[in-house]
């Protein structure tokens, strides 16, 4: 299981959420069988869903990531609950690339410089809200943190990292958001500066044994931070058989009657886990007879 925690600075200027999310993105990786710099670039992804989705208000809300570059990864995406357990896909697991001029994982050369990042939230209004920043880097924080500035007007410095074994496993992963609420003076976005200057990065710090809270409590030195609360997240789809059955009657009569006489059979597989649900003629007939009454 990874651990979020969210902390407030003593006065309430500025907010922190860090996350290790480790097994969540050890679980992406056996679930779509990523090269090491997918693997990166989806596990920051993911973690980065994590973060923005653990402030959403209600267990019916949702977010969705979708980042769409000219790398040949293709389209990624991470999609989140309200407490921060997600869920993701990549359109190419594989893809293999030198490492970049830092002799790291070329994160930005696999997602691509060009292109746009979509932040979808569903918060039970009648349409989704949707925003979209252009991509700024291809490293992913960058574009969280742009899409705060532009989108949001919220300012906001987010950090991820993903650190891959040379066998492919992950050895660890997280992240952090950081951001300043109305009323900061300008003494305590210095200090704040200064913290995030001196800060390493997310995976140096996961590998010193360091805690969510440590991570928050060190961005938030000087700032006598307390901790508003922390729980466990995780990889987890929320497919079912009975979505699957909906999602096919709402392929309309003629898309089923099609399918029936062409295959007699089908199997649907879902993007994020890769289950497999299998559906017989009588049951795709029962289906349709569905579909029909509803009609």
């Amino acid at each position: 299981m990874g651990k979020l925690i969210r902390t407030i600075s003593e006065n309430g200027g500025i907010v922190a959420f860090a996350v290790d999310s480790t097994d969540i993105v050890y679980e992406a990786e056996q679930v779509h069988k990523t090269s090491a710099v997918v693997t990166a670039a989806l596990g920051r992804l993911l973690t980065a869903a994590s973060l923005m989705g653990s402030g959403l208000k209600d267990s019916s809300n949702s977010l969705t990531l979708r980042l769409k570059g000219d790398g040949p990864a293709g389209s990624l995406i991470a999609v989140s609950d309200y407490l921060g357990n997600v869920r993701g896909y990549v359109q190419n697991p594989v893809v293999e690339l030198p490492l970049n001029r830092y002799g790291k994982l070329d994160v930005a050369g696999a997602v691509g410089q060009e292109g746009m990042l979509y932040v979808i939230k569903d918060i039970g209004m009648k349409e989704p809200y949707s925003g979209q920043v252009p991509i700024v880097s291809g490293e992913i924080a960058e574009d969280i943190t742009n899409y705060f500035a532009v989108s949001e007007q919220v300012p906001t410095v987010c950090g991820l990292g993903v650190l891959v074994n040379p066998d492919l496993t992950v050895n660890c992963a997280g992240g952090y958001l950081i951001q300043l609420l109305p009323g900061a003076s300008e003494k305590e976005i210095s200090r704040l500066e200064s913290n995030i200057h001196d800060m390493e990065s997310v995976t140096q710090m996961l590998s010193k044994e360091m805690t969510p809270r440590d991570i928050c409590f060190k961005a938030l030195e000087g700032f006598s931070p307390q901790e508003l609360d922390s729980w466990d997240v995780s990889y987890r789809c929320n497919c079912t058989r009975d979505r699957v059955e909906n999602a096919l009657k709402l392929l309309g009569t003629d898309e089923l009657t099609d399918m029936i006489e062409r295959d007699g059979e089908a199997t649907v597989n879902c993007h994020f886990c890769r289950k497999k649900y299998h559906f017989s003629r009588d049951e795709l007939e029962e289906l349709l007879r569905e579909a029909n009454n509803k009609d």
